[in-house]
């Protein structure tokens, strides 16, 4: 396992680290014990952060954390996300009051007395330049709560605005193979001023595992059924923001990345680990064997110059003005 410093602080992560949205909720059926297995298997192959939020689940992936990672608290680095639980919109969802409940009640669920990492999750850009919430911040670190903050955001012009006008440690972002679009300016900005990536979404919620067809279903509790065209939140959370058939279809084209590299996902998994100015790809499971599989992206070959030269033609000639949504 490779590890890297998350901007200029004092953490150091694992280039490959999950993210535990599949296993509170909103990715149909969950299994406990199965979540339970896969995180012990992932800390046992050296993986050392871990994503939440406080609504996955409504904090059960939190409760999940914390019973994991019992007795190793200072080895396993956690960072979860606030705001959602409230209206987004509404300048009291980011008073000090309200942040303090949120990450009392996340603190609880973690059974730490502290979080490493605090992240805004997907705040409008008007919160962002109100700037309010990053005194809140400021002050929950100063008190010992947090030992650094940043933001989940959803386009690269919010991103822009943090790296710009914030001292936010990281920012969390959707990058894959289909939402390319960060390359451009914003990973060289964050470079530039010492501020981590963490690379979600980075399978496309499964599209980019070449599994699905057009006829594939899911359940009716998994955002990929609820949330296909952005009816309960960012249309971009789901899919990369692809309509779910052009998805397919563009998956399809993709098969050559998996060629010698085991499968597609790895592959997939592979191409965002290459990009300098990520710290750490967060992919989502459910069980063991995802966490395995995944895990065996570490070791496949890399993307040649030319290869990452064709993804990224094939990004700007097929892709990019399917996308949906403000990104």
């Amino acid at each position: 396992m490779k590890y890297n410093q998350l901007g200029t602080t004092d953490l150091t992560i694992s280039e490959l680290s999950f993210g535990t949205w599949a296993i509170g909720g909103s990715w149909g059926k969950t299994d406990d014990r199965e979540a339970l297995e896969a995180l012990q298997t992932a800390m046992k192959a050296g993986v050392n952060f871990f994503d939440t939020a406080d609504v996955y689940g409504m904090g059960h992936s939190e409760e999940l954390l914390a019973e994991a990672t019992k007795g190793k608290e200072q080895d396993i680095q956690i960072a979860t996300k606030f705001c959602r639980q409230g209206n987004i919109n509404e300048l009291q969802t980011y008073s000090m009051e309200q942040v303090s409940n949120y990450l009392e009640d996340s603190l609880k669920r973690l059974n730490r007395d502290h979080v490493d990492l605090y992240q805004i999750h997907c705040p409008p850009l008007e919160v962002l330049k109100e700037g309010s919430v990053f005194r809140v911040l400021e002050k929950l670190k100063q008190q010992g709560k947090l030992r650094y903050y940043g933001v989940s955001v959803e386009s690269v012009e919010e991103g822009m605005y943090v790296l710009e006008h914030t001292n936010a440690s990281s920012l969390q972002v959707i990058f894959n193979m289909f939402r390319q679009k960060p390359l451009d300016k914003l990973f060289p900005a964050a470079m530039e001023k010492g501020v981590g990536i963490l690379a979600r979404v980075p399978l496309a919620s499964g599209l980019l595992t070449g599994k699905f067809n057009h006829e594939h279903t899911f359940e009716e509790d998994d955002h990929r059924h609820f949330n296909r065209n952005g009816d309960a939140f960012n249309v971009g959370e789901t899919f990369a923001g692809l309509d779910f058939a052009k998805g397919v279809e563009l998956s399809k084209k993709l098969d050559w990345i998996g060629g010698d590299r085991g499968n597609m996902g790895r592959a997939a998994l592979k191409w965002v680990m290459q990009q300098e100015a990520v710290t750490s790809v967060i992919p989502g499971f459910r069980n063991k064997s995802q966490v395995e599989d995944n895990l065996q992206a570490l070791n496949v070959k890399p993307f040649s110059t030319q290869e990452l030269q064709q993804l990224q033609q094939f990004y700007q000639q097929e892709v990019h003005d399917s996308i949906r949504g403000v990104y």
